[in-house]
């Protein structure tokens, strides 16, 4: 069973889904990814010390 697709509505679902992804959850992923590398590298150092003392 094949489904008809208005081309008008494809290209708004496109373009809210472009906006959604550009706008909204690659910036907030990049702050996620971000934090979790520096508070893991905070971690690290209150276990094994500041990097250079040997």
């Amino acid at each position: 069973m094949t489904q008809h697709v208005d081309p008008q509505a494809q290209k708004r679902d496109e373009r809210n889904t472009f906006i959604f992804l550009a706008v909204f959850l690659a910036p907030i992923l990049a702050v996620i990814i971000v934090a979790t590398l520096g508070f893991g590298i905070w971690i690290s150092q209150m276990i094994f010390g500041p990097p250079g003392i040997s």
